[in-house]
């Protein structure tokens, strides 16, 4: 068994609300390891190898993400890490295990609890540290063939993913899709589309991104288009779709784009997931379009990542599937000593996919 510190590095917010203008710092602070107990008969002592940031950790610190935090609480919620100790009645995993936590420990089996959501980094204290504890029934195996920064990447972004494409394998193959945008959950969206054999069209705001990803992917054949360059969403969609819709949207942009994707959808039983609000939270259209969701007998549903049943279910997908994530992770990875430098880089929009953090 390895060797235990009595203390470790972790990163917390400082107190207070933060602005735009002035947002919250992250810095390094001296954590205890174990509790001043022991570990409890379902705890588990975990070792963090490597932590992924999503779009929210970054909103929190400016005050911009519409949840009750913790006060300086320790921040992130992804994370791929080895189990170094378990409590006394912890059967499901042994000292070595590769495992994740599940992000929103309210949510274990897609009944919320009464507490509501708790998800990791925001209403409780993170994963951005050197160890953790947690009760055994949060953690989930994490796929063979992935190394701790693809892992690291799952438990927000790809079950969100998972949720908004409606966990493929439950539909047929070849249903069309837009995914707007190349960030985390766009990103797995897209892997996930492809591996269960959907037909995806990707946008960015940059040609440049999208031919990288077509490199990066080894799918010189992806659609997609630039939405700076093309800025009619609809006209798009007809195009690549000859004229026919998608049969998902995946929403990151928010409210303001809810009639164009109503508009991309096929004429019947379409679906819109709204996942982010890359376009702000408010919208100037008339609240009388949405009845155009009768009209094609279409859904519009709001996604808050998912169960731990569902994390199960992906990685299961994935390990099936032999998906990589590495065309996800950012080709800029982050030692911990730049933990700050990561949020920063995030912040910036210049990564594609999924910021990470090596420990």
């Amino acid at each position: 068994m390895a060797t235990i510190p009595e203390t470790h590095r972790a990163f917390r917010r400082t107190t207070g609300a933060g602005t735009t203008d002035s947002p919250l710092k992250v810095y390094a602070t001296t954590e205890r390891t174990l509790p001043s107990g022991g570990l409890g008969p379902h705890e588990v002592l975990i070792k963090i190898h490597a932590v992924s940031l999503n779009y929210r950790d970054v909103l929190m610190l400016r005050g911009l993400y519409p949840s009750n935090l913790v006060d300086g609480g320790i921040v992130a919620s992804d994370c791929a890490a080895e189990v170094v100790a378990v409590g006394s009645a912890v059967t499901a995993f042994a000292v070595g295990d590769r495992v994740s936590p599940q992000m929103d420990i309210g949510n274990l089996t897609g009944e919320i609890e009464p507490t509501g959501h708790l998800g990791l980094g925001g209403e409780v204290d993170g994963v951005l540290r050197e160890y953790v504890v947690f009760q055994d029934k949060v953690l989930v195996r994490i796929p063979a063939q992935m190394s701790w920064e693809e892992a690291a990447t799952v438990a927000c972004a790809g079950v969100t993913a998972w949720n908004a494409l409606g966990a493929p394998g439950a539909f047929g193959k070849g249903r069309r899709v837009l995914i707007q945008g190349t960030g985390g959950v766009s990103l797995f969206a897209l892997i996930i589309a492809l591996a269960a054999g959907l037909d995806p069209i990707i946008t960015s705001s940059s040609d440049a991104k999208l031919d990288a990803l077509r490199a990066k992917l080894g799918r010189p054949d992806l659609k997609g288009y630039n939405y700076r360059a093309k800025p009619d969403q609809v006209a798009e969609v007809k195009r690549l779709t000859g004229g026919e819709g998608v049969d998902i949207v995946v929403n990151n942009n928010g409210p303001a784009g809810i009639p164009a994707d109503l508009e991309s959808l096929v004429p019947y039983y379409g679906t819109i997931s709204i996942v982010g609000f890359l376009e702000g939270v408010t919208a100037d259209w008339n609240p009388g379009l949405l009845l155009g969701l009768i009209g094609k007998t279409a859904r519009l549903q709001g996604i808050t990542v998912g169960s731990r049943d569902d994390f199960v279910a992906l990685n299961r997908f994935f390990e099936e599937n032999k998906v990589s994530l590495a065309p996800l992770v950012d080709e800029r990875v982050f030692s911990i000593d730049e933990a700050e430098a990561a949020f920063d880089y995030l912040w910036s929009g210049k990564h594609v996919g999924k910021v990470v953090i090596r420990l």
